[in-house]
């Protein structure tokens, strides 16, 4: 599968998405459900909030005079362009989002989406990861995008399973100890 990136117009030209939350050419934007919610929670907040507080900013930086020395203006113009482009990404994101509840998951013994994975290393060190969407990857909680190295070289694995993680210093191998499907929570914003 060729590894391109999805354009559902969410790319503007001037502000291009960063790498690790493009999305593959052809896919879904897969998302847990706690990871939906918090970017809901996000749209609203800029949409009922903060944009509505900043030309409040901006209308009274406005009526000060010269707008091209007034850092107040300046600073707000910037700022409400920023809280655009996140609100016009967000929606975009939503739109195309798939939302997949762990909970929820027919009983299955492989690793697919939204699985809680524990995997030994070669050199016996394990881990465990939860394979999240593009939006919601959080390191310190090991919660990892489903298009991620680790991520694609577990899914369809089954526990016992050993398979082979290509890195830049060589190939590892992971052996899959255990597969769960429960709730994955992402911190609120």
């Amino acid at each position: 599968m060729q590894n391109t990136p999805h354009t559902d117009s969410l790319i503007d030209e001037d502000d291009p998405i960063p790498a690790d939350l493009i999305i593959p050419s052809g896919s879904k934007n897969y998302i847990t459900p706690h990871g939906w919610q918090r970017l809901k929670h996000e749209l609203h907040q800029l949409v009922k909030k903060e944009r509505p507080e900043l030309t409040v900013l901006i209308n009274w930086a406005a009526s000060n005079g010269d707008r091209s020395e007034n850092a107040d203006y300046q600073y707000g113009k910037r700022r409400l362009r920023e809280i655009d482009r996140r609100i016009h990404f967000l929606t975009k994101r939503l739109e195309i989002a798939e939302v997949v509840d762990p909970c929820l998951r027919e009983n299955t013994e492989q690793v697919f989406f939204s699985a809680t994975v524990t995997f030994e290393r070669s050199d016996a060190h394990s881990e465990t990861v939860s394979i999240v969407g593009v939006d919601e990857t959080n390191a310190a909680l090991n919660h990892i995008s489903w298009t991620s190295p680790v991520a694609r070289s577990l899914l369809k694995a089954r526990e016992g399973d050993v398979v082979l993680l290509r890195t830049p210093t060589g190939i590892q191998e992971l052996e899959v100890l255990e597969i769960r499907y429960c709730e994955i929570i992402t911190p609120e914003l």
